[in-house]
């Protein structure tokens, strides 16, 4: 692999899905007609904050919210409520969401699940219609890489607007090692690994070890099978151990020690922290003692939270760290068998910018760059969401997100923000290809085109044109719209299976039967293996 002057040729229809999710109407053709290069750059530097399409979308999205009355013999005091509310908590700090947890006594649990189904709705929002599409593909690579479980507890339900609007989003393409910090003192992550609770004495180690195994060197650096003492690890005597051990973990759960959430916990026998769901460090829960991680020794009662990033800046510099990262970046970028040159080409990359303030974007860079990746068109499997995205694209549906959806991906086997593991999503075709998960994928895209969870009202008629005339035709244009291909097997098996004739006459245009067998069309075009695959 190289990174030279002169590109391989990559096509429209690949790029803007494997590095987007989907080409809209026209976007395939525009983007052939400039330089992949300069797609990319853009993508790659998009300005902060969302696009205008973007932000008038999520101001325009409601969701309903319902729920009955509290029982005031059960000390609960709030009134039912049935109606359709916007997006209201996105924007909201932590302390603003927090009462929710904090007073449960006036609040209905579906207030505390408000703020998960809210970032899932602006997640798919963003993808159908966001301009800086690669982002939004990054954004869901940390999401998973640094999952967190927001179904299984509603502190971190309630915390995921700010992990998602302030720790992932504005890093998703800048510095590891920064956004391994804000992950670190993040409220969600403090909950789901329970680092929350961790006191000298008593230090919980569940943060500590996934750090290590999930969240920096991998599991494939984990040598304690090997070795029992720090010294025997291969250059830890030269300060370098190519791997950690069950030593490293605990002493790196001791250095987290006092990184915790303004919970209303008690401190010491006369004070308590506030109740703002903020990040905090106590003091007199750190155990400020001498530690020893990765070959390195930490002195003795340092000040305030340097213990702990003394370890992020240990791990985060790790060979191991860029091999792992890189290694699941190109997974999921180019093959669920990461091609072994350009793993060693991005963990360079990796490396050689640890300091760098867009240390993603170069290794994101060279990769979307590679020959490697220009080779690889459809050998990844679209996630769901990423199915459910790229519909509402290619077809110009104005998508508007609800729980029938949300839950029909679950069923399709990607729950938003809710992966019980802390590994995340798997990232191979085999998890997403079972029969269930094919019948549920295929219900994905029906549903979409006939708005049977009140996502939106689909108009095929009103992006074909004279290709709505008979099934021929609109069977062409959803598999080119879809795919960039319009295979003539492929076009006859659609017709075939609705059992209509080739040049069969769909309807009178705009009424709602021609609407409904186009949608049907569109549906069946989107079943296919070059809309499944990318």
């Amino acid at each position: 692999m190289a990174d030279s002057s002169v590109l391989p040729s990559v096509n429209a229809f690949f790029a803007l899905n494997r590095l987007g999710y989907g080409a809209r109407p026209g976007e395939a053709a525009e983007f052939a007609r400039h330089d992949f290069r300069i797609w990319l750059e853009e993508q790659l530097n998009p300005p902060p904050g969302d696009d205008p399409e973007t932000v008038q979308a999520l101001e325009n999205a409601q969701l309903r919210i319902k729920y009955a009355a509290g029982d005031p013999a059960k000390n609960q005091n709030w009134e039912a409520i049935d109606e359709m509310q916007l997006l209201g908590t996105l924007a909201q700090p932590i302390d603003v969401l927090w009462p929710t947890v904090a007073e449960r006594d006036k609040h209905d649990g579906a207030e505390r699940r408000r703020p998960l189904l809210e970032v899932i709705s602006a997640t798919l929002i963003r993808a159908v219609h966001s301009q800086y599409p690669l982002r939004e593909v990054m954004c869901n690579f940390w999401h998973d890489h640094f999952n967190v479980d927001a179904w299984g507890s509603e502190q971190v339900a309630v915390a995921l607007p700010t992990y998602d609007r302030d720790v992932i989003r504005p890093n998703c393409l800048g510095n590891f090692r920064h956004l391994l910090e804000s992950v670190a003192t993040s409220t969600a992550m403090l909950y789901y690994l329970s680092n929350h609770s961790s006191r000298a004495g008593s230090a919980n180690e569940n943060y500590g070890r996934e750090l290590f195994e999930l969240h920096t060197l991998g599991r494939q650096a984990y040598l304690n099978d090997k070795y029992d003492r720090w010294r025997d690890v291969p250059g830890a005597l030269e300060g370098q151990p190519v791997g950690y051990i069950d030593e490293d973990v605990y002493e790196s759960a001791r250095s987290f020690t006092g990184w915790t959430v303004e919970d209303g916990t008690a401190i010491d026998g006369g004070r308590k922290l506030p109740q703002t769901g903020r990040f905090a460090y106590v003091e007199n829960w750190h155990d400020g003692y001498q530690k020893r991680v990765l070959a390195a020794d930490i002195t003795e009662f340092q000040p305030a939270m340097a213990d702990g990033r003394r370890v992020l800046d240990l791990v985060a510099s790790h060979p191991a760290t860029a091999r792992f990262v890189c290694t699941k970046l190109v997974r999921r970028l180019v093959a669920d068998n990461p091609p072994a040159g350009l793993v060693d080409v991005s963990a360079r990359i990796w490396r050689d910018n640890l300091h760098a303030p867009d240390q993603i974007s170069k290794v994101v860079r060279a990769i979307a760059r590679s020959p490697e990746f220009a080779a690889s068109r459809s050998a990844k499997v679209r996630r769901p969401f990423a199915l459910v995205a790229c519909f509402a694209r290619a077809g110009a549906l104005n998508l508007m997100p609800t729980e029938p959806l949300i839950n029909t991906l679950s069923a399709a086997g990607q729950r938003l923000y809710g992966y019980p593991n802390p590994t995340g999503l798997p990232d191979d075709k085999a998890y997403f290809l079972g029969t269930n998960s094919m019948r549920a994928r295929w219900q994905l895209v029906l549903g979409l085109a006939q708005n049977s969870w009140g996502t939106g009202a689909f108009r095929p008629s009103a992006a074909m044109g004279e290709a709505a005339l008979d099934a021929h035709g609109a069977a062409a244009f959803w598999l080119m719209a879809f795919t960039g291909s319009a295979d003539p097997q492929q076009v006859t098996a659609i017709v075939d299976g609705m059992g209509l004739a080739p040049e069969q006459p769909i309807g009178p245009p705009d009424t709602p039967d021609t609407e409904k067998r186009l949608a049907l069309i569109a549906a069946y075009a989107a079943m296919s293996p070059g809309f499944q695959n990318c």
